[in-house]
């Protein structure tokens, strides 16, 4: 099936590694050309190389920090400079927390929302434009189910996801006329790296089992009784962006195994 993703601009935040790397790959395999953002200089320019010789297609590696302005501007600029605009969007860049509501100081609040709603919020309006330029877009935010089922220790993710959620939704109603899609995906249990490292340091002092403490995260969790593929996630979000999802405007989509208990 041809998705119609051929020479289409993609910029992807958090592209170097786990699911942003992951749907950098789809998108690559259907033909788009990337720009992609992570903080490490020498990883996001080295996978963007490797992208870029693995599918054929024209990739750029921009090091930069998308919780603040200037890191932003600098992504945005990237996409003009190197391809003369962006028709993709996604915001996948972020990261869980551990705190408690009543320990957590205003700085730790501050830095999530930076990173998780400032960052989309701050891409928009600087790639809205060149959107419009090109004759419309997509525009993706990888959000979280902890957006509407919240996990008790890590209350500033679930509340600065589910502001990038709200974001989401009402960004899609101011750009719809412009031809610009937006639409948010709330994934459960999605098998990163990140969670490999948590679970390695978890059981580190007991037995090392790494594996069987993930295996009864997704027994509490999911139906599906597994975690998914950062590949697997990867596929909807290519899909997503295709012109066989257009009329797909301001909805939320869970990804998560059955995971989400409510209707």
């Amino acid at each position: 099936m041809d998705l119609g993703l051929k020479n289409k601009v993609a910029v992807i935040t958090g592209g170097s590694v786990g699911i942003g790397l992951a749907v950098a790959e789809g998108l690559a395999a259907e033909g788009a050309n990337l720009v992609l953002a992570a903080r490490g200089r020498e990883r996001v320019e080295a996978e963007a190389a490797r992208i870029a010789e693995t599918y054929g297609v024209a990739a750029v590696g921009v090091a930069a920090d998308v919780a603040t302005a200037g890191g932003t501007q600098a992504v945005i600029d990237a996409a003009e400079a190197r391809f003369g605009g962006a028709d993709i969007l996604i915001n996948n860049a972020g990261t869980g927390s551990n705190e408690t509501i009543m320990e957590a100081p205003d700085e730790k609040w501050q830095a999530y929302f930076d990173l998780h709603v400032m960052a989309a919020v701050r891409l928009a309006r600087g790639i809205v434009p060149q959107m419009k330029r090109r004759g419309g877009g997509v525009i993706l935010h990888n959000a979280s189910i902890c957006a509407a089922q919240p996990l008790w220790y890590e209350p500033i993710y679930n509340v600065t996801k589910s502001a990038l959620m709200m974001f989401s939704k009402t960004l899609a109603n101011e750009v719809v006329g412009a031809g610009i899609r937006v639409n948010c995906v709330n994934p459960g249990l999605i098998l990163t790296p990140d969670w490999i490292k948590t679970a390695k340091q978890l059981t580190a002092d007991n037995g090392g089992d790494w594996e069987g403490y993930l295996q009864g995260v997704a027994d509490e969790h999911a139906p599906i009784k597994r975690f998914g593929s950062p590949d697997e996630l990867a596929h909807f979000f290519v899909f997503l962006c295709s012109d066989k999802a257009t009329y797909s405007i301001g909805s939320t989509y869970f990804v998560d195994g059955g995971m989400l208990k409510t209707l």
